[in-house]
């Protein structure tokens, strides 16, 4: 039997840097041919163009760049395995003489487990393999409470009291996300302070079951930039080791997810100075509950595409490609968060 294709599984929140990890890897990639599946929550497939602009792009054997970057962007893919993720892996396979290895970027909103156990069924086990999987978490935003409003009263409270139902569903999707790593790559430290990234860490070693490596990246130094001899060959075969690895989920035949979680997408064929946009956007993050924003914007007198990403009320932006002649030159966000109010959103950047 042929050797396995090796599979990274890269999970982590919304907005705490899988695309960047990536995208390091593919412009780092040392020699090796990997292909991208990139699944995302909602319709415009930002982190898939991210991917497909940077400058060193994995090729198909015969010269074409992308052609190995697959975007997925119909739901979670803990949610989609069997009509989403099935028919792609059985592409992947074909492909498989002319590709090194497989990485996966979840949904923020993705359950890991469900994507792995999807590696047991015959005609995917016999050709791939979950390498492992990469669990990325933002240590300003975890540190900031947006998993629990006072980390240190909650472990107080778990200490005193196994039973006690408290967690809200996106702090089971984070303790879901730790609990299947093989590596936690902590991301963003250099926006805390010592004190704060130990406590951190220590909520995050809570949540472990095992022993587990936790590696630490910056938000702008290292801007989640690793060796690939780090991320890649940890040869766990994680989908025969699940036990390991509980999940909230274990003991339901499905899942579902917070349904008052949405994501609404924005078109505007015009374009935005880039801080009066940022400021509007960290008002609505303020009067909404916003969890992520990401997308594309058209900056005025400018040749080239504005990324613009908030996690929160913290934002960042870089440019990262020159508009392609025959492409419009459009705004286009993607916002993910609770009972979102799109036609507010709409409204009010419209009026900038």
């Amino acid at each position: 039997m042929a050797t396995k294709i090796p599979v990274t599984v890269i999970t982590g929140f919304l907005g705490s840097g899988k695309t960047s990890l990536i995208r390091h890897l593919l412009q780092n990639n040392q020699g090796r041919r990997i292909a991208v599946l990139v699944n995302e929550f909602g319709e415009l497939g930002i982190d898939g163009e991210l991917l497909k602009s940077c400058q060193i792009c994995p090729e198909d054997g015969e010269g074409d760049t992308n052609t190995n970057i697959f975007e997925l962007t119909n739901g979670c893919l803990c949610c989609t395995v069997q009509e989403e993720f099935y028919p792609t892996m059985q592409e992947l396979i074909k492909r498989r003489d002319s590709i090194d290895c497989i990485l996966i970027e979840t949904s923020g909103l993705a359950l890991p487990k469900p994507l792995v156990k999807a590696f047991r069924w015959q005609e995917i086990r016999n050709a791939a393999t979950v390498d492992a999987v990469i669990t990325v978490v933002d240590c300003a935003a975890v540190a900031a409470g947006t998993f629990a409003s006072d980390l240190e009263a909650i472990a107080a409270q778990r200490q005193a009291d196994d039973n006690l139902e408290h967690e809200t569903p996106l702090q089971e999707l984070f303790e879901d996300q730790l609990a299947c790593a093989d590596l936690v790559v902590l991301n963003k430290i250099d926006l805390v302070d010592a004190e704060t990234k130990a406590r951190v860490e220590e909520l995050i070693k809570q949540e472990l079951p095992r022993v587990v490596k936790i590696v630490e990246t910056d938000a702008y130094g290292g801007h989640s930039q690793l060796d690939a001899s780090i991320l890649l060959g940890f040869q766990a075969a994680v989908e025969d080791n699940l036990d390991s690895r509980p999940s909230h989920h274990d003991t339901e035949e499905d899942h579902n997810h917070d349904e008052e979680i949405t994501s609404t997408n924005l078109i505007l064929n015009r374009t935005f100075d880039p801080e009066k946009l940022q400021q509007q956007l960290e008002k609505l993050a303020q009067q909404q509950e916003i969890y992520r924003i990401k997308g594309f914007v058209a900056v005025p007198n400018k040749s080239m595409r504005l990324v613009m990403q908030g996690v929160g009320t913290r934002f960042d932006k870089f440019y990262d490609r020159p508009w392609k002649p025959e492409e419009a030159r459009q705004t286009r966000l993607v916002f993910i968060g609770r009972d979102l109010k799109s036609s507010e959103i709409e409204s009010q950047l419209v009026a900038l």
